[in-house]
């Protein structure tokens, strides 16, 4: 029989650095895992592909997708929506691979409960400061924009608790040697999938 892939579900307050540290890790890992695109309403950044970064897709469909069930978890961030499709999770999982999530807490709460065993991360900056300035630097926001992040930001991180593990991104390569430590701890786990 095969051994079903393992679940990294990673989330993390906008800025923090997640995206980054979720590409280092996979560009280390590129066999051991795939990474489970989430659709959103949102617009494309400049230098997002859809189906590589994002599956950007119209709110009349995303609702149509709930509608239909094809959503493992989804949630209204500020004014758009993101969710997980099933069949980007699922399928690979049961193929035997490693799959890694870039979900808020709320999808991280939803998956969890959905499928036991998953690995929840909670990717935090090292001080609120710090998640201010890298939220500066990105200059992809309006000053409204920063704010409702900045807001979301402290609510998120009363979440971390709750996740497997907490890993402080001080610097890349140390959040993803934390994140290795965290791979070589897991992959011998088995999963439920409801």
């Amino acid at each position: 029989m095969r051994k079903k892939g393992l679940i990294f579900v990673v989330s993390a307050p906008s800025a923090t650095g997640k995206t980054t540290v979720i590409k280092r890790f996979l560009e280390k890992h590129n066999r051991d895992f795939v990474i489970s695109v989430s659709a959103t309403t949102r617009s494309p950044r400049k230098g997002e592909k859809d189906g590589k970064d994002y599956f950007f897709i119209s709110r009349e469909k995303f609702r149509e997708y709930i509608k239909k069930g094809k959503f493992l978890e989804c949630a209204r961030v500020l004014d758009n929506y993101y969710g997980t499709l099933k069949e980007t999770v699922v399928e690979p999982v049961n193929r035997g691979k490693n799959v890694i999530m870039d979900v808020d807490v709320r999808g991280a709460r939803s998956i969890k409960r959905k499928i036991k065993g998953s690995v929840t991360i909670f990717l935090v900056p090292p001080s609120f400061r710090e998640l201010k300035n890298r939220l500066k630097k990105r200059k992809t926001e309006t000053k409204k924009d920063m704010k409702q992040r900045l807001e979301l930001a402290k609510k998120e991180l009363k979440e971390k608790d709750k996740y497997d593990y907490i890993v402080i991104n001080r610097e890349i390569g140390e959040a993803v040697n934390y994140m290795e430590c965290v791979f070589k701890l897991e992959q011998f786990k088995k999963y439920e999938i409801k």
